[in-house]
Protein backbone atom coordinates (compact mmCIF):
# COMPACT_ATOMS: atom_id res chain seq x y z
CA UNK A 1 0.00 0.00 0.00
CA UNK A 2 1.35 3.43 -0.90
CA UNK A 3 -0.22 6.57 0.48
CA UNK A 4 0.33 9.63 -1.67
CA UNK A 5 2.49 12.36 -0.20
CA UNK A 6 0.75 15.63 0.40
CA UNK A 7 2.26 19.00 -0.37
CA UNK A 8 2.47 21.40 2.56
CA UNK A 9 -1.00 22.79 3.19
CA UNK A 10 -1.44 26.58 2.91
CA UNK A 11 -3.21 28.72 5.47
CA UNK A 12 -6.78 29.86 4.95
CA UNK A 13 -5.73 33.07 3.22
CA UNK A 14 -3.90 30.98 0.64
CA UNK A 15 -6.53 28.31 0.17
CA UNK A 16 -8.38 28.60 -3.12
CA UNK A 17 -12.05 27.72 -3.51
CA UNK A 18 -11.16 24.62 -5.49
CA UNK A 19 -8.73 23.26 -2.88
CA UNK A 20 -11.44 21.31 -1.10
CA UNK A 21 -10.30 17.71 -1.33
CA UNK A 22 -7.31 15.43 -0.80
CA UNK A 23 -6.34 12.23 -2.56
CA UNK A 24 -5.14 9.05 -0.91
CA UNK A 25 -3.67 6.37 -3.15
CA UNK A 26 -4.35 2.79 -2.07
CA UNK A 27 -2.90 0.01 -4.25
CA UNK A 28 -2.26 2.59 -6.97
CA UNK A 29 -5.91 3.64 -7.02
CA UNK A 30 -6.67 7.22 -5.95
CA UNK A 31 -9.58 8.10 -3.71
CA UNK A 32 -10.79 11.62 -3.06
CA UNK A 33 -11.80 12.90 0.37
CA UNK A 34 -13.04 16.30 1.52
CA UNK A 35 -10.75 18.63 3.47
CA UNK A 36 -12.45 20.15 6.49
CA UNK A 37 -11.27 23.50 7.82
CA UNK A 38 -12.03 24.69 11.34
CA UNK A 39 -12.60 28.30 12.37
CA UNK A 40 -8.96 28.57 13.51
CA UNK A 41 -7.58 27.24 10.20
CA UNK A 42 -7.17 23.70 11.45
CA UNK A 43 -7.27 21.28 8.54
CA UNK A 44 -8.45 17.68 8.54
CA UNK A 45 -9.08 15.05 5.90
CA UNK A 46 -12.53 13.53 6.32
CA UNK A 47 -11.90 9.82 5.74
CA UNK A 48 -15.38 8.70 6.76
CA UNK A 49 -15.86 6.95 3.43
CA UNK A 50 -12.36 5.46 3.13
CA UNK A 51 -13.44 1.94 4.03
CA UNK A 52 -16.29 1.85 1.55
CA UNK A 53 -14.26 3.50 -1.23
CA UNK A 54 -11.17 1.33 -0.85
CA UNK A 55 -12.80 -2.05 -0.34
CA UNK A 56 -12.21 -2.37 3.39
CA UNK A 57 -8.99 -0.42 4.05
CA UNK A 58 -8.97 1.61 7.28
CA UNK A 59 -6.44 3.85 9.03
CA UNK A 60 -4.61 3.09 12.26
CA UNK A 61 -3.74 5.86 14.72
CA UNK A 62 -2.73 4.60 18.19
CA UNK A 63 -4.10 6.86 20.97
CA UNK A 64 -5.88 8.90 18.24
CA UNK A 65 -3.12 11.52 18.26
CA UNK A 66 -3.83 12.44 14.62
CA UNK A 67 -7.55 11.77 14.59
CA UNK A 68 -10.36 14.23 15.27
CA UNK A 69 -13.21 12.28 16.84
CA UNK A 70 -15.67 15.15 16.44
CA UNK A 71 -16.22 18.74 15.46
CA UNK A 72 -16.78 21.01 18.45
CA UNK A 73 -17.42 24.69 19.13
CA UNK A 74 -16.49 24.62 22.82
CA UNK A 75 -12.72 24.79 23.34
CA UNK A 76 -9.83 25.76 21.09
CA UNK A 77 -6.33 24.62 21.97
CA UNK A 78 -3.13 25.30 20.04
CA UNK A 79 -0.30 23.40 21.68
CA UNK A 80 2.40 24.88 19.49
CA UNK A 81 1.49 28.47 20.37
CA UNK A 82 0.33 27.89 23.95
CA UNK A 83 -3.26 29.02 23.32
CA UNK A 84 -6.35 27.92 25.24
CA UNK A 85 -9.74 29.54 24.66
CA UNK A 86 -13.22 28.72 25.89
CA UNK A 87 -15.77 29.64 23.21
CA UNK A 88 -13.19 32.06 21.78
CA UNK A 89 -12.31 33.77 25.07
CA UNK A 90 -8.61 33.51 26.08
CA UNK A 91 -8.13 31.58 29.32
CA UNK A 92 -5.99 34.42 30.68
CA UNK A 93 -8.87 36.92 30.39
CA UNK A 94 -11.39 34.54 31.92
CA UNK A 95 -9.08 33.74 34.84
CA UNK A 96 -8.60 37.45 35.54
CA UNK A 97 -12.14 38.74 35.02
CA UNK A 98 -14.61 35.87 35.26
CA UNK A 99 -15.52 33.12 37.75
CA UNK A 100 -16.22 29.42 37.63
CA UNK A 101 -20.03 29.55 37.42
CA UNK A 102 -19.94 32.18 34.68
CA UNK A 103 -17.48 30.05 32.71
CA UNK A 104 -19.67 26.99 33.27
CA UNK A 105 -22.57 28.88 31.68
CA UNK A 106 -20.30 29.96 28.81
CA UNK A 107 -19.17 26.43 28.02
CA UNK A 108 -22.72 25.14 27.82
CA UNK A 109 -24.46 28.10 26.19
CA UNK A 110 -21.76 29.48 23.85
CA UNK A 111 -22.06 33.08 25.11
CA UNK A 112 -21.26 34.78 28.39
CA UNK A 113 -24.39 35.18 30.51
CA UNK A 114 -26.21 38.43 31.06
CA UNK A 115 -26.55 39.57 34.67
CA UNK A 116 -30.00 37.98 34.94
CA UNK A 117 -28.85 34.73 33.31
CA UNK A 118 -25.95 34.42 35.71
CA UNK A 119 -28.18 35.23 38.65
CA UNK A 120 -30.55 32.49 37.53
CA UNK A 121 -27.72 29.94 37.33
CA UNK A 122 -26.46 30.91 40.80
CA UNK A 123 -30.03 30.53 42.10
CA UNK A 124 -30.41 27.13 40.45
CA UNK A 125 -27.18 25.93 42.06
CA UNK A 126 -28.14 27.22 45.49
CA UNK A 127 -31.57 25.57 45.37
CA UNK A 128 -30.14 22.17 44.36
CA UNK A 129 -28.57 21.36 47.72
CA UNK A 130 -31.07 18.72 48.82
CA UNK A 131 -29.57 15.24 48.50
CA UNK A 132 -31.37 11.94 48.58
CA UNK A 133 -30.26 10.42 51.92
CA UNK A 134 -29.19 7.17 50.27
CA UNK A 135 -26.26 8.99 48.61
CA UNK A 136 -24.69 9.86 51.95
CA UNK A 137 -25.38 6.33 53.11
CA UNK A 138 -23.30 5.10 50.17
CA UNK A 139 -20.41 7.27 51.35
CA UNK A 140 -20.71 5.95 54.91
CA UNK A 141 -20.71 2.37 53.65
CA UNK A 142 -17.16 2.75 52.37
CA UNK A 143 -14.15 2.25 54.64
CA UNK A 144 -12.37 5.48 55.59
CA UNK A 145 -9.30 4.51 53.59
CA UNK A 146 -11.21 4.12 50.29
CA UNK A 147 -9.86 6.38 47.55
CA UNK A 148 -12.15 9.41 47.06
CA UNK A 149 -12.31 8.88 43.28
CA UNK A 150 -13.59 5.35 43.80
CA UNK A 151 -16.44 6.68 45.93
CA UNK A 152 -17.13 9.62 43.60
CA UNK A 153 -17.46 7.30 40.62
CA UNK A 154 -20.08 5.18 42.36
CA UNK A 155 -21.96 8.28 43.55
CA UNK A 156 -21.96 9.87 40.10
CA UNK A 157 -23.66 6.91 38.49
CA UNK A 158 -25.97 6.59 41.52
CA UNK A 159 -27.41 10.03 40.73
CA UNK A 160 -29.21 8.30 37.86
CA UNK A 161 -31.43 6.35 40.25
CA UNK A 162 -34.11 9.04 40.41
CA UNK A 163 -33.55 10.49 36.95
CA UNK A 164 -34.50 9.59 33.40
CA UNK A 165 -31.78 8.92 30.85
CA UNK A 166 -31.13 12.60 30.26
CA UNK A 167 -30.21 12.42 26.57
CA UNK A 168 -33.65 13.74 25.65
CA UNK A 169 -32.87 17.30 26.87
CA UNK A 170 -34.23 19.59 24.18
CA UNK A 171 -32.79 23.02 24.97
CA UNK A 172 -29.84 24.72 26.61
CA UNK A 173 -32.29 26.12 29.19
CA UNK A 174 -33.21 22.60 30.27
CA UNK A 175 -29.58 21.59 30.17
CA UNK A 176 -28.54 24.57 32.34
CA UNK A 177 -30.93 23.46 35.06
CA UNK A 178 -29.55 19.92 35.00
CA UNK A 179 -25.97 21.18 34.98
CA UNK A 180 -26.67 23.39 38.01
CA UNK A 181 -28.09 20.43 39.90
CA UNK A 182 -25.20 18.11 39.00
CA UNK A 183 -22.58 20.72 39.95
CA UNK A 184 -24.26 21.54 43.27
CA UNK A 185 -24.77 17.94 44.31
CA UNK A 186 -21.34 16.76 43.18
CA UNK A 187 -19.71 19.50 45.27
CA UNK A 188 -21.67 18.39 48.35
CA UNK A 189 -20.87 14.73 47.77
CA UNK A 190 -17.18 15.50 47.21
CA UNK A 191 -16.92 17.43 50.46
CA UNK A 192 -18.72 14.64 52.29
CA UNK A 193 -16.34 12.06 50.81
CA UNK A 194 -13.38 13.99 52.19
CA UNK A 195 -14.89 14.41 55.65
CA UNK A 196 -15.82 10.73 55.77
CA UNK A 197 -12.21 9.87 55.01
CA UNK A 198 -11.15 12.01 57.99
CA UNK A 199 -13.79 10.50 60.28
CA UNK A 200 -15.78 13.77 60.47
CA UNK A 201 -19.48 14.54 60.22
CA UNK A 202 -21.00 16.22 57.20
CA UNK A 203 -21.63 19.98 56.90
CA UNK A 204 -24.64 21.28 54.98
CA UNK A 205 -24.38 23.75 52.13
CA UNK A 206 -25.37 27.33 52.98
CA UNK A 207 -27.27 30.00 51.11
CA UNK A 208 -25.34 33.19 50.45
CA UNK A 209 -21.97 31.57 49.76
CA UNK A 210 -20.45 31.29 46.31
CA UNK A 211 -19.88 27.88 44.74
CA UNK A 212 -16.24 27.71 45.81
CA UNK A 213 -16.93 29.23 49.22
CA UNK A 214 -19.61 26.64 49.87
CA UNK A 215 -17.31 23.81 48.91
CA UNK A 216 -14.50 25.03 51.18
CA UNK A 217 -16.89 25.53 54.08
CA UNK A 218 -18.41 22.07 53.61
CA UNK A 219 -14.87 20.68 53.65
CA UNK A 220 -13.51 22.59 56.66
CA UNK A 221 -16.29 24.66 58.32
CA UNK A 222 -13.99 27.68 57.85
CA UNK A 223 -16.21 30.48 56.54
CA UNK A 224 -15.09 32.57 59.53
CA UNK A 225 -11.42 32.43 58.47
CA UNK A 226 -10.07 35.94 57.92
CA UNK A 227 -8.71 34.93 54.51
CA UNK A 228 -11.72 32.83 53.54
CA UNK A 229 -12.59 34.85 50.41
CA UNK A 230 -8.97 34.78 49.24
CA UNK A 231 -8.82 31.02 49.67
CA UNK A 232 -12.13 30.52 47.86
CA UNK A 233 -10.96 32.77 45.03
CA UNK A 234 -7.85 30.64 44.51
CA UNK A 235 -9.93 27.46 44.43
CA UNK A 236 -12.40 29.07 42.02
CA UNK A 237 -9.53 29.86 39.66
CA UNK A 238 -8.36 26.23 39.76
CA UNK A 239 -11.87 25.10 38.89
CA UNK A 240 -12.03 27.62 36.04
CA UNK A 241 -8.66 26.64 34.56
CA UNK A 242 -9.69 22.99 34.49
CA UNK A 243 -13.25 23.52 33.22
CA UNK A 244 -12.56 22.10 29.76
CA UNK A 245 -9.56 21.06 27.70
CA UNK A 246 -10.71 19.89 24.29
CA UNK A 247 -10.85 16.14 23.57
CA UNK A 248 -8.68 14.87 26.41
CA UNK A 249 -8.87 11.32 27.77
CA UNK A 250 -11.75 11.85 30.19
CA UNK A 251 -13.77 14.08 27.85
CA UNK A 252 -13.36 11.55 25.06
CA UNK A 253 -14.56 8.87 27.48
CA UNK A 254 -17.68 10.91 28.27
CA UNK A 255 -18.43 11.35 24.57
CA UNK A 256 -17.73 7.73 23.67
CA UNK A 257 -19.83 6.27 26.50
CA UNK A 258 -22.51 8.92 26.02
CA UNK A 259 -22.80 8.08 22.32
CA UNK A 260 -24.74 4.92 23.26
CA UNK A 261 -27.43 7.21 24.75
CA UNK A 262 -26.72 5.86 28.21
CA UNK A 263 -27.77 7.95 31.24
CA UNK A 264 -25.97 11.28 31.51
CA UNK A 265 -24.69 10.23 34.92
CA UNK A 266 -23.17 7.03 33.59
CA UNK A 267 -21.35 9.08 30.95
CA UNK A 268 -20.08 11.51 33.60
CA UNK A 269 -18.97 8.59 35.77
CA UNK A 270 -16.84 7.37 32.86
CA UNK A 271 -15.13 10.77 32.89
CA UNK A 272 -14.44 10.42 36.61
CA UNK A 273 -12.89 6.99 36.05
CA UNK A 274 -10.70 8.16 33.19
CA UNK A 275 -9.56 11.19 35.19
CA UNK A 276 -8.52 9.00 38.12
CA UNK A 277 -5.35 7.86 36.35
CA UNK A 278 -1.99 9.43 37.32
CA UNK A 279 -1.29 10.29 33.68
CA UNK A 280 -4.40 12.48 33.63
CA UNK A 281 -6.06 13.91 36.73
CA UNK A 282 -3.61 12.54 39.26
CA UNK A 283 -0.65 14.54 37.99
CA UNK A 284 -0.74 17.38 40.55
CA UNK A 285 -0.76 14.84 43.37
CA UNK A 286 2.34 13.29 41.81
CA UNK A 287 4.01 16.74 41.71
CA UNK A 288 3.47 17.33 45.42
CA UNK A 289 4.73 13.85 46.26
CA UNK A 290 7.82 14.49 44.10
CA UNK A 291 8.55 17.82 45.81
CA UNK A 292 8.12 16.17 49.21
CA UNK A 293 10.60 13.45 48.24
CA UNK A 294 13.12 16.07 47.06
CA UNK A 295 12.82 17.87 50.39
CA UNK A 296 12.99 14.62 52.38
CA UNK A 297 16.05 13.32 50.54
CA UNK A 298 17.83 16.67 50.55
CA UNK A 299 18.50 16.57 46.82
CA UNK A 300 20.03 19.55 45.06
CA UNK A 301 18.37 20.88 41.91
CA UNK A 302 21.33 19.68 39.88
CA UNK A 303 20.86 16.17 41.26
CA UNK A 304 17.14 16.26 40.49
CA UNK A 305 17.70 17.35 36.90
CA UNK A 306 20.45 14.75 36.42
CA UNK A 307 18.14 12.02 37.69
CA UNK A 308 15.40 13.22 35.35
CA UNK A 309 17.76 13.08 32.37
CA UNK A 310 19.11 9.63 33.27
CA UNK A 311 17.01 7.11 31.34
CA UNK A 312 18.13 4.31 33.65
CA UNK A 313 16.84 6.18 36.71
CA UNK A 314 13.14 5.53 37.54
CA UNK A 315 12.80 9.12 38.82
CA UNK A 316 10.42 11.28 36.78
CA UNK A 317 10.23 15.08 36.85
CA UNK A 318 6.51 15.53 37.31
CA UNK A 319 4.69 18.70 36.22
CA UNK A 320 6.95 19.44 33.24
CA UNK A 321 5.87 19.06 29.64
CA UNK A 322 2.43 18.23 28.30
CA UNK A 323 0.92 15.84 25.80
CA UNK A 324 -0.54 18.72 23.79
CA UNK A 325 1.39 21.88 24.69
CA UNK A 326 4.72 21.96 22.87
CA UNK A 327 5.60 25.49 23.94
CA UNK A 328 4.09 26.42 27.29
CA UNK A 329 0.88 25.71 29.13
CA UNK A 330 -1.01 29.05 29.26
CA UNK A 331 -2.71 27.91 32.48
CA UNK A 332 0.65 27.52 34.25
CA UNK A 333 1.39 31.25 34.15
CA UNK A 334 -1.98 32.02 35.68
CA UNK A 335 -1.73 29.34 38.36
CA UNK A 336 1.78 30.39 39.38
CA UNK A 337 0.55 33.96 39.95
CA UNK A 338 -2.44 32.68 41.96
CA UNK A 339 -0.10 30.52 44.03
CA UNK A 340 2.21 33.44 44.85
CA UNK A 341 -0.71 35.68 45.78
CA UNK A 342 -2.41 33.07 47.97
CA UNK A 343 0.68 32.18 49.96
CA UNK A 344 1.55 35.86 50.32
CA UNK A 345 -1.91 36.80 51.58
CA UNK A 346 -1.95 33.89 54.01
CA UNK A 347 1.61 34.51 55.15
CA UNK A 348 2.50 30.91 54.40
CA UNK A 349 6.16 29.98 54.01
CA UNK A 350 5.93 26.65 52.24
CA UNK A 351 9.32 25.06 51.55
CA UNK A 352 7.78 23.11 48.67
CA UNK A 353 6.98 26.37 46.88
CA UNK A 354 10.62 27.45 47.09
CA UNK A 355 11.73 24.05 45.83
CA UNK A 356 9.24 24.29 42.95
CA UNK A 357 10.35 27.79 41.94
CA UNK A 358 14.05 26.99 42.10
CA UNK A 359 13.51 23.73 40.24
CA UNK A 360 11.58 25.58 37.53
CA UNK A 361 14.34 28.19 37.17
CA UNK A 362 17.03 25.51 36.99
CA UNK A 363 15.13 23.52 34.37
CA UNK A 364 14.49 26.60 32.22
CA UNK A 365 18.23 27.22 32.08
CA UNK A 366 19.08 23.64 31.17
CA UNK A 367 19.48 22.93 27.44
CA UNK A 368 18.08 19.42 27.85
CA UNK A 369 14.69 20.72 28.99
CA UNK A 370 14.67 23.86 26.86
CA UNK A 371 15.46 21.96 23.64
CA UNK A 372 12.67 19.48 24.38
CA UNK A 373 10.26 22.28 25.31
CA UNK A 374 9.65 20.78 28.74
CA UNK A 375 8.05 23.70 30.55
CA UNK A 376 6.00 23.64 33.77
CA UNK A 377 2.34 22.77 33.21
CA UNK A 378 -0.74 23.62 35.26
CA UNK A 379 -0.16 20.69 37.62
CA UNK A 380 3.19 22.05 38.80
CA UNK A 381 1.71 24.76 41.01
CA UNK A 382 -1.94 23.74 41.45
CA UNK A 383 -0.97 21.03 43.92
CA UNK A 384 0.78 23.58 46.12
CA UNK A 385 -2.35 25.74 46.14
CA UNK A 386 -4.54 22.79 47.14
CA UNK A 387 -2.04 21.79 49.82
CA UNK A 388 -2.08 25.37 51.17
CA UNK A 389 -5.88 25.29 51.32
CA UNK A 390 -5.63 22.17 53.49
CA UNK A 391 -7.12 19.80 50.93
CA UNK A 392 -5.86 16.22 51.44
CA UNK A 393 -3.58 14.96 48.70
CA UNK A 394 -5.90 12.09 47.79
CA UNK A 395 -8.64 14.66 47.12
CA UNK A 396 -6.66 16.54 44.46
CA UNK A 397 -8.16 14.53 41.60
CA UNK A 398 -11.67 15.06 42.97
CA UNK A 399 -11.03 18.82 42.79
CA UNK A 400 -10.00 18.33 39.16
CA UNK A 401 -13.25 16.41 38.52
CA UNK A 402 -15.34 19.21 40.04
CA UNK A 403 -13.62 21.69 37.75
CA UNK A 404 -13.97 19.54 34.64
CA UNK A 405 -17.64 18.68 35.28
CA UNK A 406 -19.14 21.60 33.25
CA UNK A 407 -16.80 20.75 30.38
CA UNK A 408 -17.85 17.10 30.37
CA UNK A 409 -21.49 18.11 30.55
CA UNK A 410 -21.16 20.68 27.74
CA UNK A 411 -19.33 18.24 25.49
CA UNK A 412 -21.98 15.59 26.19
CA UNK A 413 -24.80 18.05 25.42
CA UNK A 414 -23.12 19.28 22.24
CA UNK A 415 -22.75 15.69 21.05
CA UNK A 416 -26.40 14.86 21.70
CA UNK A 417 -27.55 18.10 20.10
CA UNK A 418 -25.86 17.21 16.81
CA UNK A 419 -28.00 15.38 14.25
CA UNK A 420 -24.84 13.69 12.94
CA UNK A 421 -24.05 11.92 16.23
CA UNK A 422 -23.96 8.15 16.09
CA UNK A 423 -22.65 5.51 18.45
CA UNK A 424 -18.86 5.40 18.60
CA UNK A 425 -17.39 2.26 17.10
CA UNK A 426 -13.61 2.41 16.46
CA UNK A 427 -12.01 -0.19 14.20
CA UNK A 428 -8.89 -2.25 14.86
CA UNK A 429 -6.12 -4.07 13.04
CA UNK A 430 -6.20 -7.69 14.19
CA UNK A 431 -2.74 -9.28 14.55
CA UNK A 432 -3.53 -12.46 16.48
CA UNK A 433 -3.72 -16.09 15.33
CA UNK A 434 -5.36 -16.89 12.04
CA UNK A 435 -8.01 -19.61 11.77
CA UNK A 436 -7.25 -22.61 14.01
CA UNK A 437 -9.03 -25.90 14.64
CA UNK A 438 -10.15 -26.99 18.09
CA UNK A 439 -8.00 -29.73 19.70
CA UNK A 440 -9.50 -32.05 22.25
CA UNK A 441 -7.95 -31.64 25.70
CA UNK A 442 -6.69 -35.24 25.70
CA UNK A 443 -4.56 -34.51 22.64
CA UNK A 444 -3.02 -31.22 23.80
CA UNK A 445 0.68 -31.24 24.65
Amino acid sequence: MNLSEFDSVPLRSEVSDIMDSAEIKVFNKSHSFPVVMGSEEELAIDIGSLRSQSGGVITIDPAYVNTASCQSKITYLDGEKGILRYRGYPIEQLAEKSNFLEVSYLLLNEDLPTASELENLVSQVSTSHNLDPFLNNIIKSYPNHAHPMCILSSLMVSLAVNETGGHELQSSKEASAVLAKVMAQTAILSANISRHGSGLGFIKAEQGLSYSENFLNMMFDNKGHKNFSTMASALDCIFLLHADHEQNCSTSAVRLVGSSQVSLYAALASGVNALWGPLHGGANQAVVEMLESIERDGLSFEQVLDKAKDKSDPFKLMGFGHRVYKNFDPRSKVIKSVCDRLLGDLGVDDPLLEIAKNLENAALEDDYFVSRKLYPNVDFYSGIILRTLGIPTNMFTVIFALGRLPGWFSQWFEMHSSPETKIARPRQIYNGHTNRQYIDISQRV
